[in-house]
Order: structure tokens, then sequence, then C-alpha cells
């Protein structure tokens, strides 16, 4: 077999991945489209530029030697917080084939945050956009570990100008350790995810081109940021190794950011989160954005609302795929199907996966409709958490992940989202699911976003506690509370409506979208 090489053998279900002795991934995303014929199709469009394949390979190459300028070598760490743009992918890819391992980090951050970071991964290079300066500058100043290099992307860019485009890739292996990845902080700080060679190859054929049905001739469009698991798979690798056209931005995202690149690019395949989905929906109450490209939508980072669900479908006559995934395992690996879809679940496991659900006495769960944590083995887990030997082990059981995501399988097989396995919460001695609750909330149409989170009583007992976000031409009061609170018991169990509401602008989220449960837990405490 080849070096640097991939096969799938598609005779067999799930497809095998077979990789060569020899493998660097650089290869199969980046150089591959040149042998195969890709060379002048367009590869990235901004609103500004446009790269084809051809563009993005020597750009690959042209920033490889410049690491290797800077006197970097295998295996050193590249701190990257570089904004979405063609030179996110081709830094990446570039460190990738020079042996480098990049750190994509939150583009977003403050100056503490990034002296953590730096501080945390011994980077020996770091390299951000300009503008993450004001931020970064001092967060290096101020770090224990001092990088040997550093550098804005603009002066990097410049600097490799005269960089040969031609470099032999760093001679690795499929389990070699490739890039890292911070978990988003979503339950306190993040950590670093190392991911071997072989994770993005087998995340893009599991579930973008089998389950998603990722082609070449689409055009794809993410909101989710590429340093983040789910838009680094969306709008890089899964579109790479199909060899499709994506489409980036830099832009804040706003319903409004999302319609106007829709309608000027026409993208075939949307990559959102569930809160901007709903954001959209009531957008397009006063305006009626051209939505029409798209073929297939898909989401993740949270569950999908079945409201959200049916009120997308109703106003594009397009479905939301849903999906569970983690930056552990990179991405998707429980999610519904284009021809086979339960709206309110997150699908079915992805082929190449196995999942199952674990008790609290560790035991594995056969019976259907009872809560228990997501485990899940594939090939696309990450080695370990950097850094950090206790969570690595409480987490990678071997073969398998544990996701600490609470669910339950009902008699189909499809999974339930029950919420995180420290969002649950025991109400009079009963398991009680945040997610059900915010789902039967969000049913109500002045409800805008909903959270709720575990309050205790002023008996020492716990309860549910909800934020809302309402519609913003109603104001705040008894009536409104009273009402939401008949709204729940007229459909859940009687132990589960909200015994506090507390109605909020917005909600703490990570950059993904995801809500910090964990923040709103501590203002619960200090809220009557």
């Amino acid at each position: 077999m080849q070096s640097n090489t991939v096969v799938i053998d598609r005779s067999v279900h799930p497809n095998k991945i077979i990789f060569s002795d020899q493998f660097n991934v650089a290869i199969s995303f980046i150089d591959r489209h040149l042998s195969e014929g890709r060379a002048d199709k367009l590869c990235i469009i901004t609103e500004n530029i446009s790269w084809t394949y051809s563009d993005l390979a020597t750009s690959v190459g042209k920033y490889a030697n410049q690491l290797l300028a800077m006197d970097m070598v295998p295996g050193q760490r590249l701190l990257m917080a570089v904004t979405d743009g063609p030179e996110f992918i081709a830094l990446f890819f570039g460190a990738i084939k020079a042996g480098v391992v990049p750190v994509a980090v939150n583009t977003m951050l403050r100056t503490s945050d990034y002296k953590f970071l730096i501080d945390d991964c011994k980077c020996t290079s770091t390299i951000w956009s300009k503008s993450v300066d004001s931020a970064m500058r001092p967060a290096i100043s101020s770090s224990s570990h001092k990088p040997k290099t550093t550098s804005t992307l603009e002066d990097f860019i410049n600097d490799s100008k005269t960089a040969n485009s031609f470099i032999e890739p760093a001679t690795t292996n499929s389990m070699s350790e490739c890039f890292w990845l911070y978990s988003s902080g979503s339950t306190g700080n993040p950590k670093g995810v190392v991911h071997p060679h072989r994770s993005m190859v087998c995340t893009s054929e599991r579930f973008g081109k089998t389950t998603a049905g990722l082609l070449e001739d689409d055009i794809v469009f993410s909101v989710s940021k590429l340093f983040h698991s789910y838009g680094f798979g969306n709008a890089m690798t899964f579109p790479l190794w199909v060899g499709a056209t994506i489409i980036l931005s830099d832009d804040r995202v706003t319903p409004e950011m999302s319609f106007k690149l829709i309608e000027k690019f026409k993208p075939t395949v949307f990559f959102g989160v569930p809160t901007l989905y709903g954001q959209q929906l009531q957008e397009m109450e006063t305006s009626k954005p051209d939505l029409s490209s798209l073929r297939i939508c898909i989401s993740a980072g949270e569950a999908l609302p079945n409201n959200i669900f049916r009120r997308w479908k109703e106003q594009t006559g397009t479905i939301i795929l849903d999906g569970l995934g983690s930056t552990e395992n990179l991405h998707i690996f429980i999610s519904n199907r284009p021809d086979n879809l339960r709206s309110g679940t997150s699908g079915l496991p992805v082929e190449g996966y196995e999942v199952k659900l674990v008790n609290d006495q560790g035991n594995e769960i056969k019976e259907v409709n009872e809560i228990g944590t997501v485990w899940v083995k594939g090939e696309s887990s990450a080695k370990l958490y950097w850094n950090n030997p206790d969570k690595t082990a409480e987490t990678m059981r071997g073969e398998w992940l544990n996701t600490g995501d609470m669910y339950y399988r009902d008699a189909q097989g499809f999974y339930h989202n029950a919420g995180r396995s420290d969002d649950m919460m025991k109400v009079g001695g009963l398991w009680c699911s945040p997610f059900e609750i915010e789902n039967r909330l969000l049913e109500h149409p002045i409800v805008l976003e909903a959270a709720v989170v575990a309050k205790i009583d002023g008996d020492g007992l716990t309860k549910p506690a909800a934020f809302i976000v309402i519609d913003p031409d109603k104001e705040p009061s008894e009536e409104i509370q009273q009402k939401l609170v008949e709204h729940c018991r007229e459909a859940l169990a009687h132990y589960k409506y909200p015994r506090w509401f507390y109605f909020v602008q917005e909600l703490p989220k990570t950059v993904t979208g995801k809500i910090q449960r964990f923040r709103l837990r501590d203002q619960a405490k200090n809220l009557g």
C-alpha cells in the first residue's frame, strides 16, 4: 500500500477504513485533490476572496516550510488563534504536513484565557489574527511559559511569500499525535483534547459522507467556527474529504449574517445550532429570506427541540438532521438520517460507532426508556486529555468514551436527550431531565429560549428553576409565570414543573451556542 494513503472498503458494513503504515493526513485532505483533477475547482469562498484547491495546496506547502524556517520541529505545538478564512485551513494543514501539532483555539477569549492556554499547552510558537492582538500580546507577556516564536497571522503570511510550496510530508502514522482542540468549557475550564491523524478521516467518512450524505457538488456553510469540533468538521474536513466548496466568514453569527451569506452564495448544506435556528425562525416572522438553495440542514451542540424542527420544516421545506457529538469524539456519532429520522431525538448510532447506555453502577442498560450515560466506541476518539490524567482515566475507558451525556433509548432504537450528567436533578427522589422541561416551555408561543437547572429550596430539597427569554414585545409578569406553570403541568409529570422563573435578556452560552448551565446554577443560588 502506497505511503500516506487511505482505502475505504465499501464492500463491508460498516465501511472499513484502512490506513497505510506511513500516514500523514494532510495528503488525503489537500494533495489528493490535485491528483484527482480538482486543482482548478473552487475550494473556499468568502465575501472578499476565493481559493481553488490548487491555491490551498500551494499555501499549505508555503506555510509548512515557513514553520520549519521558524525553527519548529516535528512534534512541537503551534497555538493558533486564527479567525475563519482560507488561511486557517492552510496553516492548520501546513503544520500537520510539517509534523507540527496545531492547537486551534477560540478567537474570542480574554487575555487571562489565552494566558491559561499558552501555559497549559506549552506551545513552541503562537500565531494569531490581528483581531486577537489586544488580548494575545499581554497574555504572552504575562504567561509563565514563553513561546519561542510569536507572530501575527498577517506577518506570518508576508514572511511565507518567498517560501517553497513543495515539502515532503513528515513521517507519521494514523495514530501519531496530529492536532489538539480545546473543549468548549460548558462545564468549566477547557481541556486540551489530543487527536491522532486518523480521527478526521473517520468522522468525515462515517458522518460527513455516509450519514449526512455530503457530495462533491455541494456548497457547504457552517455558522460554527473552525476552532470548535463541530465547525472543524462542518466547514473544513467534511467538504475537503468529498471535494466540495466551503463558505467561510469571520463575522459575528446572527440570523441576518446567515441569511445574507445563504442568499449570496447559495449553499446546499447548512450547519447550525438550535439557538440560531430558533433566532432565524423569529427573524422569519418579519422577513422572507431566500433559502431555496438548501437541500439539507444539520444541527448539534445541544438537542434540537421538536418545536424548532417542525417550524423550520414548515417555513423552509427543509429538514434538520439533529445529532450528538463531542470534542473527544471529534464530531457526531449519533444522528438522524435524511431517510430515517425522528424529530425530537438525536437519532441512531452512526455507522462505524458502537453506543451503549450505562447506569450509576457501571452496568449497561438494555431496557428501553431508561436513562443512562452515553458511552461510545469508534475510531475518531481522542488519545487523551493533555496534562489531565484523572480526567483521562474517568472519560477514556479503554476503547470506550464516557461522554457524560444522559440519554434514553426508545423501542425503535432512537436516542432521546435527557441532559448532561451534571445537569440532571432528583426531584422527590425521581430523576428529572432539564431538557424535557425546556422542550415543553419552548412549545409556548411567548418563550424564545429556556434553560432549566436544579435549585435547593428552603427545606433543602432540589427543585427545577427556569431561566426564560420571552418575546421582546411582552413584559414579564406573575400572570405569564402562572401560564407557564399551567403549560408545563398539562403535559409533564406533576413534580417536573419549574418552581422558580427568572426572566432574562439572554442565556449564557459558549461560542457554539451551548448553554452554560453551570453559570445559571451559580446564579440561581443567589436569587430568590
